[in-house]
């Protein structure tokens, strides 16, 4: 990563950590309930939705009032380690690990499991619509992570990539069309939802739209390819899962290479869309455009 990114990520990260660990523990009673959406939701993790809708806050705004941020972008995060529970599932991606220990329904049973996905789904949107925002600002706010989540979105990726797995895709817009609606929704969803908050005009909204689209199509990409070229210490889960299962990625169409050119066109198309906006406006892009040394590694290999 970029310095601008380290320094952003460790000056946010602990207090959004910090923020997640106390509102979850001030609104969840259940016991069992709270430890297991407890030891998903503070296993680590890069942050990175959360940390995108800070960083767009920040990129029109800097002197942010945290505590009016903190909850939408804790709201993302949620719904994030939502998915990730239930896609560990046996019924789903059937993964004993994540980021290094026991999957959710390996340490509480997959009942419960399931439970935990539930609370928090259903908790982000409790804590997006008890935000002190205009109430028609904040409508299309949560409009916008319902259909980033739901089945217009993140769901229905979820719903191609189980049809078709074992079933290959043969176009690349097939799969451009998977990984946009799997992966990329979430990640967008956050530049979506601040660009509402700051009531930006259509053209900085669309830019940010489109950056976040490819972005996430970026991070499939290289999540892809890590599968492949990465190890299992390094990830905290195991790897060589996408082939063995018949899953539709990048390399498996393109091969590894190609899916590296990939790679670095959709990074490039990021870097476009924003830098494409700058003049007459307030908006410093570098923050942002920071994310983007996120894939350095592969881009490096």
């Amino acid at each position: 990563m970029d310095e601008k990114l380290t320094r952003f990520v460790q000056a946010q990260r602990p207090v959004l950590n910090q923020f997640l660990e106390d509102q979850l523990t001030r609104d969840v009673a259940q016991p069992t309930l709270a430890r297991s959406m407890s030891y998903s939701l503070l296993a680590g993790g890069k942050r990175l939705r959360p940390l995108l809708y800070l960083a767009t806050i920040f990129s029109f705004d800097q002197s942010v009032d945290l505590t009016q941020e903190l909850p939408i972008a804790g709201a993302i995060e949620l719904i994030h380690t939502y998915s990730l529970i239930h896609d560990d599932l046996p019924a789903m991606d059937n993964d004993d690990y994540r980021r290094g220990r026991l999957t959710n329904h390996k340490k509480f049973g997959e009942a419960m499991a399931i439970l935990a996905g539930d609370g928090l789904l259903t908790l982000a949107f409790e804590w997006v619509a008890k935000s002190p925002v205009d109430p028609l600002v904040l409508s299309e706010m949560i409009r916008v992570l319902a259909q980033a989540s739901g089945p217009s979105g993140m769901v229905a990726g979820q719903a191609i990539d189980i049809e078709q797995t074992g079933h290959p895709l043969h176009e690349l817009a097939a799969i451009q069309q998977l990984d946009a609606l799997k992966t990329g929704r979430l990640l967008t969803a956050p530049l979506q939802m601040a660009s509402i908050k700051l009531k930006l005009d259509e053209r900085l909204r669309q830019a940010l739209v489109e950056f976040g689209q490819h972005f996430g199509v970026a991070f499939q990409i290289y999540d892809d390819l890590l599968d492949l070229t990465s190890t299992r210490a390094a990830q905290g889960k195991q790897v060589h899962k996408d082939e063995a299962a018949g899953k539709n990625t990048y390399p498996e169409l393109l091969g590894i290479p190609q899916a590296r050119q990939q790679l670095q066109t959709e990074l490039d198309q990021a870097h476009l869309s924003l830098t494409a906006v700058t003049e007459g406006t307030s908006f410093n892009p570098e923050l942002l455009l920071s994310f983007l040394s996120y894939f350095d590694e592969e881009r490096e290999s």
